[in-house]
């Protein structure tokens, strides 16, 4: 029996109903109540929310949702026709423009497969009018597409003057020393999509007059700390060796040539060691690996305890990582929830200083974080 659109509306309204499924986790400082506002997203991937109050949520299938306060969820459309779902391939990340209040307009992240069934990371720039993106251009396509599933990079930072991509070497590690091409990089664009005259490598003809720093391996994580000013990033490591870097203009941060990881199953070293002249050093590194994902600087007032602090999820473990910072250097980490919600994908702050989190499964679930009142 096929129901008609309103009907279907009201079915998933009526699914709604009744007391949100809530658990209390206790860490050092607070405890916490952990609500699941929805499941049934399918690996769900990056997550916004909208000055109205609804929460934008990409899944790696190629599919855009909206989740409304009374959890109504709607599909939008006109997303990309390419996306690559394959491997970490898919509808990766999204992200509002400063001004979207006044133009919506957003991007996105994904995987897009070519004619020759190639593969690499491009970002669109659109419009969102009511349930539909239209304007729709590609602002940058990652150079050159390879084959396969790994190493897409992709989530976004947008500042008031710029947009940042992170990338992924694709599988193709040696290629991330040369920022010839965008294998292994980030990105640094202007809001429209041109290429920011204060790019480090515009005049360089070795060099993507794009690219704003090299050497990575697989870029998971990017924030602006709350003073505006300094860009932090983590990046996976092969067996070990995952990464916490802060981003500074034209800087090579090593991979392949130099890691706290080796090779999967050997054991055997990559690269030169684990230093170079040249080559920058990572404030922190985990071995063994924890897959860190979406990563946010806490600046809410419903977190006094965690102001400044990094917080990221664990695909491996299922953790939300809180790193206390002191003079740019990790000086604390602390790991929470412990797989209790399965792969942790995304964290985001919300604007009423709660926080948002995204599992990484086939039945995701947006889970809201806030602090229990202290006794």
């Amino acid at each position: 029996m096929r129901l008609s659109h309103s009907l279907c509306l009201v079915v998933l309204f009526l699914g709604t109903i009744g007391a949100a499924e809530a658990k209390t986790i206790n860490t050092e400082a607070v405890s916490l109540r952990v609500e699941t506002l929805k499941s049934g997203f399918s690996h769900p991937w990056g997550i916004t929310e909208l000055p109205d109050g609804d929460l934008l949520i990409t899944e790696r299938d190629g599919k855009l949702k909206r989740l409304t306060p009374n959890g109504l969820v709607v599909s939008i459309l006109g997303t990309p026709k390419n996306v690559f779902q394959e491997g970490q391939g898919g509808l990766l990340d999204i992200a509002l423009a400063p001004d979207f209040a006044t133009n919506q307009r957003l991007y996105l992240s994904y995987a897009a497969i070519d004619e020759r069934g190639q593969a690499g990371t491009e970002v669109i720039m659109a419009t969102l009018s009511k349930d539909v993106l239209i304007d729709s251009r590609v602002i940058f396509k990652a150079s050159p597409k390879r084959s396969g599933g790994r190493h897409f990079g992709s989530r976004l930072l947008v500042t008031s003057e710029h947009l940042y991509i992170t990338l992924g070497d694709r599988g193709h590690r040696d290629r991330a020393q040369f920022a010839d091409d965008h294998l292994g990089t980030l990105v640094r664009l202007n809001l429209d999509g041109t290429v920011p005259k204060s790019n480090p490598f515009l005049q360089a003809d070795d060099k993507r007059a794009e690219v704003f720093s090299f050497g990575h391996r697989n870029i998971q994580g990017i924030a602006l700390d709350n003073t505006g000013t300094r860009i932090w990033a983590h990046e996976h490591g092969p067996q070990g060796g995952d990464e916490l870097n802060v981003i500074l203009t034209g800087e090579n941060y090593g991979w392949p040539t130099i890691t706290y990881g080796v090779n999967y199953g050997l054991g055997t070293q990559i690269g030169e060691g684990t230093s170079k002249p040249g080559m920058r050093q990572p404030v922190y590194y985990w071995d063994p690996s924890i897959a860190p994902s979406g990563m946010i600087m806490v600046d809410s007032d419903r977190f006094p305890m965690w102001q400044g602090n990094l917080l990221l999820g664990s695909l491996k473990f299922g953790l939300l990582v809180r790193l206390v910072l002191e003079d740019g250097k990790v000086i604390h980490e602390e790991r929470m929830l412990d797989g209790e919600f399965g792969r942790i994908r995304d964290v985001i702050q919300a604007r009423d200083g709660s926080l948002l989190i995204l599992t990484d499964r086939r039945n995701g679930s947006v889970l809201r974080v806030t602090p229990l009142p202290q006794s």
